[in-house]
């Protein structure tokens, strides 16, 4: 029986695999953690940093307030703008993004707000569609490699998902992005890169897919679909495994290195040569 990686490079040489990238892969080409997002909220509305670190608040928490109090997120989106703004050098040289852009994903969906995706893909030559909201869905076409930004773009403020109302309303998974999620994952192998698994968001939306074969009865015939970490660890490979998705791994000193590896070892895998 060929091994998990095997399974999905086969799936990824067929385009019949999707990518979906989180947090990890912009912080491997130096954008900063949600850890800074937060320092910079709390400065601004002139919080006491030991009133808010007991107990301490979630960045969405924090953004809610935010809007609360400015009546909107635009001050704060151009902030993250500015600050998450790497060079195109940068990307150019992020082994990650070539790896991304070699595998030729014919959909990725990314969680990140930033433009590193579409960098990528303009530095090394490659057409793309953006697709941030549902009018951007008509543009789509089967040709070129959709990147589909889950979570918003920089481009639309109205797109974000950054505040906690924001995450509550997507807990429905009834917005024209969910929908064309499900459509285009429900027959394709999915593939997560740049995960903790901690986030609840991907977690439900994991258990939304999953939920949704298991109801059809048809949930033997699922493709399979798989994670990366860059640490073993039981309970998630247990939890996720349940859901139908396989865990892969690949260790080394640091997550990025370890994500290469990965990705390098996925690109040999479809051409050996």
């Amino acid at each position: 029986m060929p091994s998990a990686l095997e399974q999905l490079a086969q799936s990824v040489k067929e385009r019949r695999a999707i990518l979906f990238v989180g947090a990890g892969v912009s912080m491997s080409v130096g954008l900063p953690s949600w850890e800074k997002l937060i320092e910079h909220m709390v400065d601004e509305l002139g919080l006491d940093r030991d009133m808010v670190d007991m107990p301490e608040p979630s960045y969405q928490a924090l953004a809610e307030y935010y809007r609360l109090k400015h009546g909107s997120l635009g001050p704060l989106r151009s902030w993250m703008d500015r600050e998450w703004s790497i060079s195109r050098e940068n990307v150019k040289g992020s082994a990650i993004h070539k790896l991304i852009v070699s595998l030729d994903f014919p959909i990725i969906y990314t969680t990140n707000y930033d433009r590193n995706l579409e960098v990528a893909f303009e530095v090394h030559d490659r057409a793309f569609v953006k697709v941030a909201n549902a009018k951007d869905i008509a543009k789509v076409n089967g040709d070129v490699t959709q990147i589909i930004k889950y979570h918003g773009d920089f481009d639309d403020d109205a797109s974000l998902v950054l505040a906690e109302s924001d995450y509550f309303e997507r807990l429905s998974f009834e917005s024209p992005l969910d929908v064309k999620f499900r459509a285009d994952a429900l027959g394709r192998t999915v593939l997560f890169i740049g995960y903790s698994m901690s986030d609840m968001n991907i977690r439900l939306l994991l258990y939304r897919l999953w939920e949704t074969w298991r109801r059809s009865g048809y949930e033997k015939n699922r493709p399979k679909s798989f994670v990366f970490m860059p640490q073993p660890s039981v309970v998630q490979e247990a939890v996720l495994g349940r859901w139908g998705i396989d865990m892969l791994t690949d260790e080394a000193d640091r997550p990025e290195d370890a994500l290469v590896a990965f990705l390098g070892k996925l690109r040999d895998a479809i051409d050996p040569a």
